[in-house]
Order: structure tokens, then C-alpha cells, then sequence
């Protein structure tokens, strides 16, 4: 039956996306590159993916909402280690871990503008936990209506402890512990939260502060050893982060908005050109 109702899901989608300029192909693509081994290819920003695999809308410990974006195909590495994630929440009795956006079947860009998420390698994960989807299955529209909370109080930096709790600390350490996993972007709140409670920061090195990120964690993995055409990024700092470099993030100049600047479609590989075609 859920794979019925992915199909339909799908189908949609693709009628959906015909009415956008014929420029952002990749959202109308409905099945990944079958052929040949998974490929992450170019930047997070500005690339695509080859062989990517879909992640089961219900596992061990996760659940994946939203079917009806279309974004629940990823890397194998990345898969893995959503599965792996889940089976932490559920052998720690966190409860389920409620999974976001992951990318499309062959990568790129998305309608909706959405930066990154375009080689198969990163995942937005809800700070929300569900004790009730622990022990059952959602329903689709519980999937498509149910929002992760801000686990900020209001619209302060401060964090909203009715929101939060250990279990976050601690499947954010245990991906952040997982060799794969390039880093985490949290919103700064959180990341300084973090700052004060551990006493081992090792891991939060690979923990960043970025822009939102209030209601969800996203992981971002390092370039698979295969996919020679995949882009990294810069090295993490050596530090843990919880330092002036943090500090910033709740100054008034992190905090002014900059001026828009006009969107910039990205740069594709040339190699993208083909994995659109096949």
C-alpha cells in the first residue's frame, strides 16, 4: 500500500512540476540513474546524483515524513546512516526520529530554491520526537500536516526547554560521533546550549552554527571514497567551536539581514548533463 501511494505521490508531483520554467528539470524526475555504481557528483550546492537509492518511508526508529516533496532519495552511505541513527533512537527509547528533506532522485536543484540537499549526502532530521509513531505507523496526512516545533522560546535566542531535551543531546552526539558525517548545522542557540552542558566537546566540533535550524538538525555526510567528482568542503576548524567564533552568530551584525541579492542558478557539473539524460 505505501508503495501505491508513493507512485501516486510521484505522479503528482511530475504534473505538478510541468508548470515551471523547463529550466529546473531535475524536480521532474521521478526515478534515480539505475545503472552503474552511486555517484555524488559536484558540490552540495551545485551538483547531482547517480544511483541514488530511496530511503523506506518506515524504519527502526525513524519515520519519513513529507512523501509527497518527493525527497527521500539519498546516497547508499547516507541511507545507512540514517538507518544506523534509528536504531540508536530505538535502542535508547528515544522514541522515533521524524525525518525531513532528503534530495531528489537524481540530485540538483528544487523548486523551491532550497540550496543544498543536491548530491545525495544530507538530511534534515526533526527535533521532534514521537513516542506515538514509535509504536505505530503515521498515516499520510499526519506525514504531510504535522510540523517539528521551534525549540526556541518565541522569537529570542533563548532555548525553549519545554521543547528540548536530553534525547537531542543525544542522538546529535551520536551522529556527530559517526565517521561519515562531515557535519551537523544547528541553529547558534543550540550550539551554545551544547557549549555549556558537555563537559567532552569533541564531538561538537563538527556541530555549526548556521541561519534557522530551529526545529530541525541537518546532517551532511563527507564525500563517499568512490565518488571522485564530488566536491567536500573546507576542513572543520580544529576548535570545538565554543569560542568567539560562536559569539558572533548573536551579534547585531549576524543578526541584520543582508540585502537581497538576486538568485543565482547554479553552476552544474558537466557531468550532470549526462546523469539528467539517462
Amino acid at each position: 500500500m505505501m508503495k501505491i501511494l508513493i507512485s501516486v505521490l510521484l505522479l503528482g508531483i511530475s504534473s505538478a512540476c510541468a508548470s515551471y520554467p523547463a529550466s529546473n528539470k531535475w524536480a521532474m524526475v521521478t526515478q534515480p540513474v539505475k545503472a552503474g555504481e552511486a555517484q555524488s557528483i559536484g558540490a552540495y550546492t551545485a551538483g547531482c546524483l547517480r544511483g541514488a537509492v530511496s530511503l523506506p518511508p518506515n524504519g527502526t526508529g525513524y519515520q519519513l515524513m513529507r512523501l509527497s516533496r518527493g525527497r527521500f532519495y539519498g546516497h547508499p552511505d547516507l541511507i545507512r546512516f540514517i538507518e544506523r541513527l534509528g536504531q540508536t533512537a530505538d535502542t535508547q527509547r528515544l522514541g522515533s526520529l521524524l525525518i525531513g528533506d532528503l534530495g531528489q532522485p537524481r540530485g540538483g536543484p528544487t523548486l523551491s530554491g532550497h540550496r543544498s540537499h543536491q548530491t545525495g549526502l544530507d538530511v534534515d532530521i526533526w527535533y521532534l520526537f514521537s513516542p506515538e509513531a514509535a509504536i505505530r505507523n503515521l498515516r499520510t496526512d499526519e506525514r504531510e500536516t504535522w510540523s517539528s516545533p521551534s525549540v526556541l522560546a518565541g522569537k529570542s535566542d533563548e532555548i525553549n526547554h519545554g521543547q528540548w531535551s536530553l534525547s537531542q543531546e543525544i542522538i546529535l552526539e551520536a551522529a556527530a560521533r559517526m565517521p561519515e558525517v562531515e557535519r551537523i548545522f544547528v541553529n547558534p542557540s543550540v550550539k551554545r546550549l551544547l557549549c555549556m552542558r558537555k563537559t567532552a566537546h569533541d564531538w561538537l566540533r563538527k556541530i555549526r552554527p548556521w541561519w534557522g535550524h530551529d526545529d530541525h538538525f541537518h546532517v551532511r555526510l563527507k564525500c563517499p571514497a568512490n565518488s571522485n567528482h564530488c566536491l567536500g568542503q573546507e576542513p572543520l576548524p580544529e576548535s570545538d567551536g565554543c569560542d568567539n567564533s560562536l559569539t558572533w552568530w548573536f551579534s547585531a551584525e549576524a543578526k541584520t539581514p543582508a540585502k537581497k541579492q538576486p538568485v543565482q542558478t547554479p553552476v552544474l557539473p558537466v557531468l550532470c548533463d549526462d546523469v539528467l539524460k539517462e
